[in-house]
């Protein structure tokens, strides 16, 4: 698999509004890394800020930056799973001290998470 290139079982690209939960999330190499928690955006002002992604290590977030593509049958990011950060109700600490983008992506996630249901 090549960048952007889906393989062809994925099915059509699609929008993160109508991306479901439980869709199956592949690195560049192909290798299934989890499936979808979660799309985390701001419908209203249509901005994408990533996916909780589900693994087997537990949750992390992929922030739209590093999300190469949605497809009908699965998504795919530009890392391995254990290149994407755990959500955390203080994310000012390691990798997201000076990124805004992220920092704010990582705090959604947490808050995300520990909601009631």
């Amino acid at each position: 698999m090549t960048d952007k290139e889906p393989p062809e079982d994925l099915g059509a690209p699609v929008s993160y509004l109508v991306l479901a939960d439980g869709t199956p999330v592949f690195d560049r190499s192909g290798e299934r890394i989890g499936e979808v928690e979660h799309v985390l955006a701001d419908e209203g002002a249509d901005v994408f800020h990533g996916l909780l992604v589900k693994t087997a290590a537990g949750h992390r977030f992929a922030r739209a930056t590093l999300v190469d593509g949605l497809y009908e049958h699965g998504v795919i990011v530009a890392v391995p799973a254990a290149g994407l950060p755990e959500p955390s109700a203080d994310p000012s600490a390691r990798v997201a001290e000076e990124d805004e983008g992220l920092r704010h992506g990582l705090k959604k996630a947490w808050d995300w998470l520990v909601q009631p249901r």
